[in-house]
């Protein structure tokens, strides 16, 4: 709680700060500052990237991972003008006066090291692994699973998969020595790295972000788009767009972008399944 303060003041100074490197009869450019979710701030760069091309007077700057609920704080203390968010608002976020829009799904996934010779995982695997009772790859290196805090949505999609998986991530999450990320980013990172690592991803985040490791098939299906789209891949976390009264023109601007038909393609391109924008109603 300590360093989201403090990293939420750094941010309310940056953006009261005005943007250097200008003359006076040179046109001041205009600044956006966005950030959240973690998985969602690769594709978030790309369309930010593709907008700027068409909007030369704009810039997106997108922070490091501040988590969806770190990025809805800085939207509501005004420290970014709107934020990425994997998860529907709280009816007191929603009374503290921010919006949250559904713009996409992208397909959660199960990686692993990109030298791990396995290709496709199941539930009843998973309960195993998580469980403590399966600790080998099928060549006999050493599983190194790769955990995410117990609030995050990882970790409850995980936990949703089966009563046994609930029991299992719960069991994984006691014991002592194992490996717990605290981001999307560290979590890749740690798949990237070590060896016989197993973790949790999205499909939007490994394309965007260009990560090396391996996605394995989950109970008899390769997780895409088409899978999310049709219900025959089960696993998906959603990309939410949080926004106040204080957003100003400039950002909604970006917003309706990443709505458009180019929008559209690049988020469908880089693994997303494009939902008709609607307002978050859920609680």
């Amino acid at each position: 709680m300590k360093m989201m303060t403090i990293l939420l003041a750094a941010l309310l100074l940056a953006v009261t700060l005005p943007v250097g490197g200008h003359s006076s009869d040179e046109k001041a450019e205009t600044v956006m500052k966005t950030g959240g979710s973690g998985f969602g701030l690769g594709i978030m760069k790309i369309l930010a990237d593709a907008f700027e091309k068409s909007h030369p007077g704009i810039h997106i700057t997108i922070v490091p991972s501040l988590g969806s609920s770190g990025g809805i704080k800085a939207v509501l203390h005004g420290a970014l003008d709107f934020a990425i968010s994997s998860k529907p608002l709280k009816e007191a976020e929603k009374d503290q006066g921010v919006d949250a829009t559904e713009l996409a799904r992208s397909p959660v996934v199960f990686v692993v090291n990109s030298k791990v010779e396995k290709e496709a995982i199941s539930t009843p695997e998973l309960e195993k692994i998580y469980g403590g009772r399966m600790d080998s790859w099928p060549d006999g290196s050493p599983i190194r699973l790769v955990l995410r805090p117990e609030a995050d949505s990882d970790t409850k999609i995980a936990k949703g998969l089966s009563p046994g998986m609930e029991q299992a991530v719960k069991f994984a999450q006691s014991r002592e020595g194992m490996i717990v990320t605290p981001t999307d980013q560290d979590t890749a990172e740690a798949v990237e790295k070590i060896s016989g690592a197993l973790g949790m991803s999205t499909l939007t985040q490994i394309l965007s972000e260009k990560r090396k490791m391996k996605i394995l098939s989950f109970n008899g299906v390769r997780p895409s788009v088409e899978g999310i789209s049709d219900g025959s891949y089960p696993l998906a976390r959603s990309l939410y767009i949080v926004t106040s009264t204080k957003t100003p023109a400039a950002a909604r601007q970006f917003i309706d972008f990443i709505g458009s038909q180019a929008g559209r393609k690049i988020l469908t391109e880089y693994g997303n399944m494009v939902v008709e924008a609607r307002k978050d109603a859920s609680p």
